[in-house]
């Protein structure tokens, strides 16, 4: 069966506007163009649509899913297969979060206690989930299964004040950065301040701390798109800037 932008926008439940988009970033061409100028759409871009659609409801950005569906290697069935598996630790997730909502409501009607430490632990696991999901086979295959493990029990075991302070941390570290990058030096005493503050940041999640994982984990900060759009977000080549200052920092530099 085949579809015009307007038809396979209403069945899809997305905009024509959006699927124009998709064809002029290259993620969804139509199969031709009729007589008219339309696009029209067959079997083979429906089906990948919805790799698109699931793609972007896992919160993949679309150039990352460009790169994705388009390689020689891309194995649609297989990319189904983890899709569902990750549909499943959603479920997992949100499952977990209303069963701490039940457990609280029954607690303010007195009908059962909740230690301050369950209070947390359904936000504390979806940050785990959500890191697993994001980044956890390029942190699991760089730093092995073991080192990633006891960091995600240290997650869960932390405390309020810990969570309250690694926060604080988190955003001093943005903060610093931002007015570290304007003055262009990744060795002045300010950059070198935001590489001491990202190191105490990052006690709160390693076991044991190492410059040359702190360089390693800085360079994937440079390698990998999804790190480098996070610190590029707001000034492009903040991620580099990041990266030089720790270098300097750990007395890693080249």
């Amino acid at each position: 069966m085949e579809y015009t932008v307007q038809k396979l926008g209403k069945i899809a439940g997305v905009s024509p506007r959006t699927l124009r988009y998709y064809d002029e970033m290259g993620i969804l061409k139509p199969a031709r163009i009729n007589s008219s100028g339309y696009r029209i759409y067959g079997q083979e871009e429906v089906d990948q649509l919805q790799q698109i659609l699931f793609y972007r409801e896992l919160g993949i950005k679309l150039e990352v899913i460009k790169k994705l569906i388009t390689s020689p290697s891309f194995d649609a069935t297989q990319a189904l297969r983890t899709h569902r598996s990750q549909l499943l630790d959603k479920r997992a997730q949100l499952d977990q979060l209303i069963a701490n909502v039940e457990k609280t409501i029954s607690t303010k009607e007195g009908t059962m206690t909740m230690s301050d430490q369950e209070k947390f632990e359904g936000f504390k696991q979806k940050l785990i989930d959500d890191n697993e999901q994001t980044y956890g086979k390029e942190i699991r295959d760089k730093y092995g299964d073991e080192t990633v493990n006891k960091s995600n029990a240290k997650v869960k075991n932390m405390s309020q004040a810990q969570h309250d302070e690694v926060t604080r941390l988190a955003q001093e570290i943005t903060d610093k950065l931002a007015e570290a990058y304007q003055q262009g030096d990744p060795s002045s005493a300010l950059a070198q301040e935001v590489a001491e503050l990202h190191k105490q940041w990052l006690m709160f999640y390693w076991n044991e701390y190492s410059k040359e994982a702190h360089a390693g984990l800085a360079q994937m900060y440079v390698d990998d798109e999804r790190f480098t759009a996070y610190y590029d977000k707001e000034q492009p080549g903040t991620a580099e800037f990041l990266r030089d200052a720790i270098n300097i920092f750990t007395g890693m530099r080249k």
